[in-house]
């Protein structure tokens, strides 16, 4: 269907899924478009414009033409602008002609698609920006929707973010709970070494937890809601012995000062969490 791919993430059945699910598919009555069906001629023909009408970064138009493609395979589509670009106000993403059904059954999902990852894109840029020439970079989170994970973080660093951990399989994460449990900092990293984890990332939201982290092996030190002058301190201490990421609490009004304290990585949610979903529109012209 596309050339479009990303590691775990499986393109042709992402597409059938979120289309099934407009059309109703398997439930009684549904497995179509009733207003598209009933309206337009099966024969007719648009041609459509899919533009921005925010200054935003691209991000999703592969999966928006595997949707149209998925519908008619046949339809003709010019490519405007290509993902991880920023684009002006009133800017054409995207030029299409076939088949007037096709494209009017597939516009919610691709426009949805589309309007999402270039919010999550475009938010990611900003902060990016916003970040100064301090060497630190920009990270995700978890803090996805579920389902979209692997879409999501490619909108990140189609922003210019770089993806944290994918999930719970690719690096350890040792936060307050699973302190509460092995009894102190120390004892969860260890725990971790023994069962054999090569990335360990702690979080600890005082300085004197650090060096613990530290000697028990820590491979990464989550500096958690630390303000600017603390990071710097904590950087002091770390001195070079493991990564660094400032996380928690972090606006586009904090991030400048607290990426020049040294550290090696910035961490924010709201990337994915809130990120609003630009406006972008597709208009239809019959042929």
């Amino acid at each position: 269907m596309s050339a479009f791919t990303l590691p775990g993430f499986d393109l042709d059945r992402f597409v059938r899924a979120t289309l099934d699910e407009d059309l109703g598919t398997g439930l009684p009555g549904g497995g179509h478009d009733v207003t598209a069906e009933s309206v337009i001629p099966a024969d007719a023909r648009f041609s459509g414009v899919m533009d921005s009408r925010d200054a935003i970064t691209v991000a999703g138009l592969p999966i928006a033409i595997a949707f149209f493609r998925a519908l008619d395979p046949d339809m003709k589509i010019e490519l405007l602008a290509e993902d991880g670009q920023q684009v002006p106000a009133g800017s054409d993403l995207m030029r299409l002609e076939g088949n007037a059904r096709a494209m009017l059954t597939g516009e919610r999902s691709a426009l949805n698609t589309v309007q999402h990852l270039s919010g999550i894109a475009t938010l990611t840029r900003t902060y990016a920006d916003a970040m100064g020439a301090t060497g630190a970079r920009l990270l995700d989170t978890r803090k996805t929707i579920p389902g979209l994970r692997m879409l999501e973080k490619y909108a990140v660093r189609m922003g210019g973010g770089t993806n944290h951990r994918m999930g719970l399989w690719d690096a350890a994460m040792i936060k307050d709970n699973h302190v509460l449990v092995a009894g102190d900092v120390g004892e969860a990293v260890r725990r971790a070494r023994a069962a054999g984890v090569k990335d360990v990332i702690c979080e600890v939201d005082r300085l004197d937890q650090i060096e613990p982290a530290l000697a028990a092996g820590a491979s990464h030190i989550l500096l958690d809601n630390m303000d600017a002058d603390t990071l710097r301190k904590a950087v002091q201490i770390v001195a070079g012995r493991a990564v660094t990421e400032a996380s928690g609490g972090i606006t586009l009004d904090t991030i400048a000062a607290k990426a020049a304290s040294g550290v090696d990585f910035v961490s924010v949610g709201r990337l994915t969490q809130s990120a609003p979903a630009a406006d972008i529109g597709l208009d239809f012209t019959p042929l």
